[in-house]
């Protein structure tokens, strides 16, 4: 596995040659721009309701060109954008995140919302891996609550924190086009797996005691929708962990398809991460049940000196919800009138 700065650099520059074919070509071109710098076979994997798509064609299919429809013109905002290479022993490999918003005009149909015709902001996270120039797999998770939230969807009940459009590091230093000290990406990884580590053998039952050994005392959770952005270890507790762990009974942990981190930066994504039993009123929609969901989950933090300061989070929350029964998307259409 080739970890030296150069093949960093090369993945890199490869995502953003991918992001400006793919910004800039018109809706007829999206599937040639997509497939300039993806694989033949690429693996693209979109949270819910949309599904997997292999190769530039049928991933323009499944999900660009539909957003493209209801969102023009479309414009990336990334407020981080990393790479490293897997941590992961048994799936080595140069990976690259970004993660932003993806702004336009909301002025058709999307998931059964009525357009606004007003500017919004579509909060994503991207993580591609690069293998011989090349982008082998994409997976894009869409905060779609986050939207239901800013557009005041019929069907989204109220979260616990403040649903916001999430902005990007206080320290606004999040963009690391250029290469960081492998040393400091260490420390960053070091420091987010001890924290995961230490929350499984707790079998996550968070206290402020576990909060204040990997956080800062100002921290912010910046959380998907139907939860929001709670700030300060103690409203983290209150609005996050606690309804977490008083609505979902912990399962099994599937471990994460990637985990990496270049300077203060670093993350991970499962698909899926863990599963779960609700016990009812998770965020409001989770009805009691005793099958077991899976969660797919996006974490990416940022280190400030021997803490984390940040957490951007995304939780496929419509997935989630699919295999407890409840399809969030037919019945916003429902009250919409929507098909």
């Amino acid at each position: 596995m080739d970890c030296q700065e150069q093949a960093l650099a090369a993945a890199k520059q490869t995502v953003l040659s991918h992001h400006r074919l793919l910004d800039n070509a018109s809706s007829v071109a999206l599937a040639e721009a997509l497939s300039i710098e993806t694989s033949s076979q690429c693996r693209f994997q979109f949270t819910a309701p949309f599904r997997e798509a292999i190769g530039a064609e049928d991933a323009v299919t499944n999900f660009w060109s539909q957003l493209r429809k209801s969102f023009s013109p479309l414009q990336r905002r990334p407020d981080i954008f990393f790479a490293g290479c897997n941590h992961i022993d048994d799936e080595p490999g140069v990976w690259v995140a970004s993660m932003g918003h993806l702004l336009g005009l909301f002025d058709q149909p999307f998931l059964g919302m009525l357009p606004t015709r007003q500017s919004t902001m579509l909060r994503y996270a991207e993580f591609n891996h690069v293998v011989d120039g090349k982008i082998t797999e994409s997976t894009i998770f869409l905060d779609v609550l986050n939207l239901m939230a800013q557009v005041r969807a019929e069907a989204l009940p109220s979260s616990t924190a403040a649903t916001i459009v999430t902005p990007g590091p206080r320290t606004h230093d999040g963009l690391l086009y250029a290469g960081q000290p492998a040393s400091e990406g260490q420390k960053t990884l070091k420091l987010f797996l001890r924290m995961i580590d230490r929350l499984l053998a707790e079998d996550v039952h968070t206290t402020n005691t576990d909060l204040s050994l990997d956080w800062t005392d100002d921290m912010i959770w910046w959380g998907p929708g139907g939860i929001g952005a709670p700030y300060t270890q103690g409203r983290y507790l209150e609005h996050h962990c606690v309804p977490f762990e008083e609505g979902l009974k912990w399962g099994d942990f599937f471990g994460h398809r990637t985990e990496f981190a270049e300077g203060h930066y670093g993350g991970f994504f499962g698909w899926p991460t863990f599963d779960v039993t609700s016990l009812g009123g998770y965020i409001g929609l989770a009805p009691k049940s005793e099958k077991k969901a899976t969660m797919r989950v996006v974490d990416l933090y940022r280190r400030e000196g021997d803490k984390i300061a940040e957490n951007w989070n995304f939780i496929d929350h419509l997935h989630f919800l699919e295999q407890l029964g409840v399809d969030l998307i037919a019945r916003q259409r429902l009250l919409t009138g929507l098909d």
